[in-house]
């Protein structure tokens, strides 16, 4: 297997992907940089492979065509307009659905047969864009989705509590924007209910700044981008290393007909399962407003 990726879309969160792979240690072995502005992709290749003496893993970089993702394990859509302060997720809808729609009839002429992996804001919407559009069984189809928002939750409960992040077990689910929430009654730290170290009071402010997070990053310096590459690596190893790693990632749920981030076990063949979530009945009801929310918008 070639382990090969390309990446399409080389603004910020495509080239922090990109930079994120180059210093992580990472099953990818071949990496390509498609941007419709070509000098864009062969300065940041350029770039990146100055860094191969001191990166962890041994990569090929370079920048390339559609003709490159015929043969891709991956191909992560990075590519659409960014958000603007003030701006959700959602009014990023109509510039970017006929972007993704493109891109994918562009590399499904190319004959890719791999895991599309969508990192376009708003991530649901072109997740199940990109889905509609190629054909593709949904298991190949996924976005980052809630991931970048999971860490936010986990980093701050392990900021608060004086606790390794990676020791919190919580998620953040729902749609990738405003309505998204965290099922506070499935949250542990180790193998304690999280209410037993915080008040509800806590949880709700520890939320509502997760969800507030992008917001604040875009107005102090116009965008998001590393905390999605971290994430986007993690997703690409959980998929090239077959490791059955659970991450909440935008999935496609059958019995809504639509794409929303829940728990999924990630391996070489894309999203294996979805995990059962054992919602209280407030919880059901965020869910079902995100679903709602979701399709209210054209999905």
């Amino acid at each position: 297997m070639k382990n090969k990726v390309v990446i399409i879309g080389c603004g910020n969160v495509g080239s922090s992907y990109a930079y994120a792979l180059l210093n992580q240690r990472t099953y990818v072995n071949e990496l390509v940089l498609v941007d419709l502005n070509y000098d864009k992709a062969l300065g940041d290749a350029m770039d990146l492979n100055h860094c191969l003496a001191f990166a962890p893993s041994k990569l090929s970089i370079k920048a390339g065509t559609y003709e490159d993702t015929k043969d891709a394990d991956i191909v992560c859509i990075a590519a659409g307009v960014n958000q603007k302060p003030g701006e959700t997720r959602i009014d990023l809808l109509n510039r970017n659905k006929a972007i993704l729609t493109d891109i994918v009839k562009n590399v499904i002429n190319q004959g890719f047969n791999g895991i599309f992996l969508v990192a376009t804001n708003p991530l649901d919407i072109m997740t199940n864009t990109v889905y509609r559009a190629s054909g593709f069984p949904a298991e190949r189809v996924i976005g980052s989705g809630t991931s970048l928002d999971s860490a936010r939750l986990r980093f701050l409960v392990g900021e608060k509590l004086n606790i390794n992040p990676k020791n919190i077990h919580a998620y953040v689910i729902g749609e990738h924007g405003d309505s998204e929430f965290v099922p506070w009654n499935s949250a542990t730290i180790g193998l304690n209910p999280i209410t037993n170290y915080l008040s509800k009071e806590e949880l709700t402010k520890i939320e509502e700044e997760v969800r507030k997070s992008a917001y604040f990053i875009i107005e102090k310096k116009g965008f998001t981008n590393f905390g999605i590459g971290v994430c986007l690596v993690r997703i690409t190893n959980a998929l090239l290393g077959d490791e059955n790693t659970i991450i909440s990632v935008s999935t496609y749920n059958k019995e809504y007909d639509l794409y929303i981030s829940t728990p999924a076990i990630l391996g070489r063949t894309g999203i294996k399962e979805t995990m059962k979530i054992n919602l209280t009945e407030e919880e059901q009801r965020l869910f079902m407003k995100s679903v709602e929310t979701l399709r209210s918008n054209n999905v």
